[in-house]
């Protein structure tokens, strides 16, 4: 991304993204002044890379990032995040007042918060395994055909693995510790894994 500047106030007047050409009074500049000239070149008719500071971009999935603040010096021209604001953990519900506006009946939710959708999640992922040797569970209720004890062991344990992970989201504290709960790392044996764990499957 680039950004023409005004050297007078040191103000961005146009974001860029470099798919074409661009007049700046009486003269034209093809789309190559992009990718063939060099940045001092192109900061010679006022035309600057703009350099992106994600160091307060924060992940998505936990967070709601700011839109980009493009700023330039004098010299440099950069983009950076404001701070990010962590999304509601919990649900948030109606309040009297909602109530009262005609938005919602007071004490219901109102909006589910990661806690809520990450359990459901859970369960789907548990629903899923268990899915898969359902047929065991069929076949000895019409032909008591006995039910491998590997299998019954493996059913217990994704159950078992379930309600510990829905525990474990239930009890964190705030969005910081769910990303937490999700965060992979690896350790001196270069086993990767994560706190929260996952539903086990059959090899």
């Amino acid at each position: 991304m680039f950004a023409l500047v005004d050297k007078s106030d040191n103000s961005i007047t146009k974001m860029l993204n470099g798919n074409r050409g661009i007049t700046l009074g009486d003269n034209q500049y093809p789309r190559a002044i992009y990718t063939l000239w060099t940045e001092a070149e192109r900061n010679a008719i006022n035309i600057y890379t703009v350099t992106i500071d994600e160091s307060k971009r924060k992940d998505e999935r936990w967070y709601i990032n700011t839109n980009i603040t493009y700023a330039f010096d004098g010299t440099n021209a950069t983009g950076s995040y404001g701070d990010a604001t962590a999304k509601a953990h919990a649900d948030t519900t109606w309040t009297a007042q909602d109530e009262t506006d005609g938005k919602g009946t007071e004490g219901e939710v109102a909006t589910r918060g990661l806690k809520y959708n990450l359990i459901q999640t859970v369960k789907l992922q548990a629903e899923g395994e268990l899915n898969r040797t359902d047929w065991y569970i069929t076949r000895k209720a019409e032909k008591n055909t006995a039910i491998p004890s590997a299998i019954t062991t493996h059913r217990d344990l994704v159950r078992s693995r379930q309600a510990a992970m829905e525990t474990s989201i239930t009890n964190a504290s705030d969005t910081p510790a769910l990303e937490t709960l999700y965060t992979y790392t690896t350790d001196s044996d270069g086993v990767t894994s994560r706190p929260l764990a996952l539903i086990p499957t059959l090899d």
